[in-house]
C-alpha cells in the first residue's frame, strides 16, 4: 500500500497531538476521577498555564528510541537488543528522561538497571526476570507512539516494531498494549471508523490476553450504553480500577478509560481528550496516546487553535544530548516522516524533498499553522501589540511563510521575531522531569533567513539578522538591508568567532525608518526558510559560566548536560567527580563532524583525567585522557571503553595541561600542552561526528578551566 499524499501533515498532526495531551493531563496526573470532578467539573481546555511545558517521560521515550533506526538499522530486523542499547545512550543515568523510582518500582528505572549490568532486551523487561506487577506498569504503551506514525496504514509493522521497543522494559499486558496503541495510530492514517481502529489494533495482540478481554467489555458496554460516558467509567473503575492491579500505574485500568473516551468522544477531538482527561488516573499518558490517534484520523484541521497556540511549535526534552533537547514540532514531524518513507521504499514528495535533505536547522513553516516556536519582542517604549501566524498568501519557497503583525510601530525602534536557541530554568513553572540543554547555535555558524514586506511601498523598513548573547545579553548584527515592497529578500550572517557567550536567541530586526516618534501605521512583514548551519568557531572560560538552579536537587552548569556523576562549577572551573563508573558531561551539537576540540585540564584528585570527543550519547563516544602511570591514553566507547591506544607522558596531579583533540575523519591527532602524543586512525566503524565533553573514571575528581571548538 503506498503512503497517502497526506502522510507528512498527518504526522505533523500526530505528533502535536500527542505533545497537547501530555501537557492537558501534565499536572493532574494521578488524580483521581472524583478529585477532578471536585476542582475542574467539566473540562473543555488546558487547565494549566505554562510559560513553556517542560520535559515529560512520555515524549522523551518515543523520539529518542526511534533513533534506533538511525543507529542500527532501518528495518524490520532491528533486534530488542539493539533498542536497549538505544536506551543506554540517549538516557542520562539515573535523573530526567524517565521516573526513576527505584528497582523493582518504576520499570523503566528496573529496565535501565538490568540493560545497564548486562542483561539485555527482551530479557531486561520480561516477567520472568522482573516478575508480572513490573512488567505490566503502564510504559509499554505511552512511550509508542512514534511506530505507528512511521508505518502509515500497516497496522502489522507498527505492532512488530512496537513489540521490539516495548519488550526493553515491559513484557504481557504491558507490551501488549504498546502493540495495539501503535497498530491504531497506523490504521487511524487510512480509517475513520473507531470501532474498526479498535479491532485493527485488537487483530495485533493474542485474542485470549487479559488487555483485549478489557477492551472488548469496554465496546461492549459502550454498545449497550452509548449515552453516558461517566457510567462507563465507573464500569471501569469498579471492574477494572487500580484496586485490582498492582504496582504504581498498571497498564489495564488506563487502557480502559483511554477506550472508553475513543469510543464516547465520537470523533471529536476536544471532547475526546477531555473525556480520557477527566477519567484521572495516569493522565498524560492517556490523554496523549489518545490525543495521537485522534490527530492523525483527523489531521491538522481537526485540533483546535485553542490548544495549538500555548503549545507554539516547543517541545523540551531531556536527553543526554543538550542541543536535542531543544525542538520544534514540525522538526519533529520530518524526522519522523522521514523515516516512514525509508521504512516504505518511497521516495519524499517532491514538494517535501528539499526540506527533508537540508542540513542544519531549517523553519520552513510549510506544516498548516506552524510557528517553529518563532517569538515577539520589541524596544519599543510605548505599548504596542505583536501576533505571528502561519501564511498561505505568501511564501518565497513552497506554500506558506510566517506573518509577523505588530500595531503602531514608531521610526528607529526594533521589532523582533525569534527562535529561542537556548533555555534557562526562568523560561519553565517547573522542574519536570529535570531538563538541561546545549545551545542549538554556536559562534562560528550562519544564520540565513528570507523575509518580505508587502507595503505600502510608501513605509520605508530596513531588517538584519541578528543573535542575542545570554551571558552579558549583548547582541550581534548580520548586515541591516533596506527591503523593497513586495519583493522577498534574501539575508545571511556568519557569527563572528566569539569567547564567553552563550547565544540566546536569533531571528530577524525590523526597524521602520519613517516618523520621528509618532505613532505611525502597523507593520506587517513575512519570514521564509530561516536556517542556521555551518561550524563553529568559539571558546569558553568556565569562570564566566554559571549555575543553573531549577530546584535544590537540580542545579546544572550552563550550556551543559551530563551522563552521570557530580558536575558543578568550583573556584571558576568545571568540576565532575564519582565513585566507579566514568563521570561524563557534554555540550555541543550531535552532527558536528571535524573539528579542533581544546581544553585546560586541572587533575584533582584520582588516575583518570579526560576530554570527550565525537560524543554520540552516554555508550557511543572516544575520550583521551591522562591515566595511570604515566600515560595518554585514548579510548572509544561503544557500551564500553577500550583502550585504542597510548602514549608515556608525565602527567601530575594539580598541575594544569591543555589537551589538544583534532578529529578529521577517523583520524586523531591528540597534543598536550602543543607537543604531540597521539596519531590515530579507528578503522573499525569510526564515529564520524558528535559533541564534545569532559569525562573522568575510577573515582577521579578533575576540574576544567576552559575549552574552545573550531570546526575544520
Amino acid at each position: 500500500m503506498a503512503i497517502g499524499h497526506d502522510y507528512i501533515e498527518k504526522v505533523y498532526a500526530g505528533w502535536l497531538a500527542k505533545v497537547i495531551g501530555v501537557r492537558h493531563g501534565g499536572n493532574i496526573e494521578n488524580w483521581t476521577y472524583d478529585r477532578i470532578e471536585r476542582t475542574f467539573g467539566e473540562i473543555t481546555s488546558y487547565l494549566h498555564e505554562f510559560n513553556n511545558f517542560a520535559a515529560d517521560d512520555d515524549t522523551n521515550g518515543p523520539l529518542f528510541f526511534l533513533r534506533a533506526l538511525e543507529d542500527y538499522m532501518c528495518g524490520t530486523g532491528i533486534t530488542a537488543e539493539q533498542m536497549g542499547l538505544t536506551w543506554l545512550n540517549y538516557a542520562p543515568d539515573g535523573h530526567g528522561f524517565y521516573w526513576w523510582g527505584g528497582y523493582g518500582k518504576s520499570t523503566e528505572h528496573t529496565a535501565y538497571l538490568n540493560l545497564k549490568n548486562g542483561i539485555m532486551a527482551p530479557r531486561s523487561g520480561s516477567i520472568e526476570q522482573n516478575g508480572l506487577a513490573v512488567a505490566e506498569q503502564i510504559g509499554g504503551q505511552i512511550f509508542i507512539d512514534v511506530w505507528g506514525l512511521i508505518a502509515p496504514g500497516n497496522p502489522g509493522l507498527a505492532a512488530h516494531f512496537a513489540e521490539k521497543i516495548a519488550s526493553v522494559s515491559h513484557d504481557g499486558n504491558g507490551k501488549y498494549g504498546g502493540m495495539f496503541i501503535a497498530a491504531c495510530i497506523a490504521a487511524a492514517f487510512d480509517e475513520q471508523d473507531m470501532e474498526r481502529i479498535l479491532e485493527t489494533g485488537l487483530a495485533e495482540i493474542p485474542a485470549d490476553c487479559e488487555y483485549a478481554a478489557v477492551t472488548r467489555d469496554v465496546i461492549n458496554f459502550y454498545k449497550a450504553n452509548p449515552g453516558s460516558w461517566r457510567d462507563c467509567f465507573h464500569y471501569v473503575k469498579e471492574n477494572y480500577g487500580y484496586h485490582k492491579y498492582p504496582g504504581h500505574c498498571h497498564i489495564i485500568p488506563n487502557s480502559a478509560v483511554m477506550i472508553l473516551s475513543l469510543l464516547y468522544g465520537a470523533g471529536d477531538f476536544s471532547k475526546t481528550i477531555n473525556i480520557c482527561n477527566m477519567c484521572g488516573w495516569d493522565t498524560d499518558c492517556n490523554v496523549a496516546n489518545v490525543a495521537t490517534i485522534m490527530g492523525v484520523r483527523g489531521g491538522i484541521a481537526c485540533i483546535d487553535e485553542k490548544w495549538r497556540k500555548p503549545i507554539n511549535d516547543f517541545l523540551c526534552c531531556s536527553s543526554v544530548i543538550g542541543s536535542l533537547n531543544i525542538l520544534d514540532i514540525p522538526w519533529c514531524a520530518t524526522y519522523i516522516a522521514k523515516i516512514g518513507y525509508k521504512l516504505a521504499g518511497e521516495p519524499v514528495p517532491q514538494k517535501w524533498a528539499g526540506i527533508f535533505e537540508a542540513k542544519g536547522l531549517h523553519f520552513h513553516f510549510e506544516y498548516p499553522g506552524s510557528t517553529h516556536t518563532f517569538r515577539l519582542e520589541h524596544n519599543d517604549p510605548l505599548p504596542v501589540q505583536g501576533w505571528i501566524s502561519n501564511a498561505a498568501v505568501s511564501s518565497e519557497e513552497g506554500g506558506r511563510s510566517l506573518k509577523v503583525l505588530f500595531d503602531n510601530v514608531q521610526g528607529g525602534c526594533a521589532y523582533r521575531a525569534y527562535h529561542q536557541t537556548y533555555y534557562r530554568p526562568d523560561d519553565f513553572n517547573d522542574s519536570r522531569y529535570d531538563p538541561c540543554f546545549s545551545p542549538i547555535l554556536y559562534p562560528g555558524q550562519t544564520m540565513e533567513a528570507k523575509v518580505m514586506h508587502p507595503g505600502p511601498a510608501s513605509q520605508r523598513v530596513m531588517a538584519r539578522l541578528y543573535v542575542k548573547d545570554g551571558n552579558s545579553g549583548t547582541d550581534y548584527y548580520g548586515e541591516a538591508v533596506q527591503l523593497t515592497s513586495g519583493k522577498w529578500t534574501s539575508l545571511e550572517f556568519n557569527i563572528p568567532s566569539l569567547r564567553g557567550v552563550c547565544l540566546e536567541h536569533a531571528g530577524i530586526e525590523f526597524i521602520p525608518m519613517d516618523g520621528k516618534g509618532v505613532k505611525g501605521p502597523s507593520l506587517v512583514c513575512y519570514i521564509d526558510d530561516v536556517k542556521f548551519s555551518g561550524k563553529p568557531n568559539y571558546s569558553v572560560d568556565f569562570a564566566g559560566e554559571r549555575l543553573e538552579k531549577w530546584t535544590g536537587l537540580h542545579i546544572e552548569v550552563s550550556q551543559m548536560t551530563y551522563l552521570r556523576g557530580i558536575w558543578t562549577l568550583e573556584d571558576g572551573e568545571l568540576s565532575g567527580s564519582y565513585y566507579g563508573e566514568p563521570a561524563e558531561s557534554y555540550t555541543g551539537q550531535l552532527e558536528w563532524e571535524d573539528y579542533r576540540f581544546e581544553s585546560v585540564v586541572v587533575p584533582k584528585l584520582g588516575d583518570h583525567h579526560r576530554v570527550s570527543f565525537r560524543v554520540q550519547g552516554g555508550i557511543r563516544s572516544y575520550a583521551v585522557g591522562f591515566a595511570p602511570n604515566g600515560k595518554l591514553v585514548l579510548y572509544k566507547n561503544d557500551n564500553g571503553y577500550s583502550v585504542l591506544t597510548e602514549a608515556p607522558c608525565d602527567w601530575t596531579l594539580e598541575q594544569a595541561a591543555t589537551i589538544s583533540v583534532k578529529a578529521e575523519g577517523n583520524r586523531f591527532q591528540i597534543a598536550v600542552n602543543g607537543a604531540p602524543y597521539i596519531d590515530y586512525r579507528d578503522e573499525n566503524q569510526p564515529y564520524l561526528s558528535g559533541m564534545v565533553g569532559f569525562s573522568n573514571a575510577g573515582g577521579s575528581h578533575t576540574h576544567y578551566r576552559s575549552f574552545s571548538v573550531a570546526g575544520i
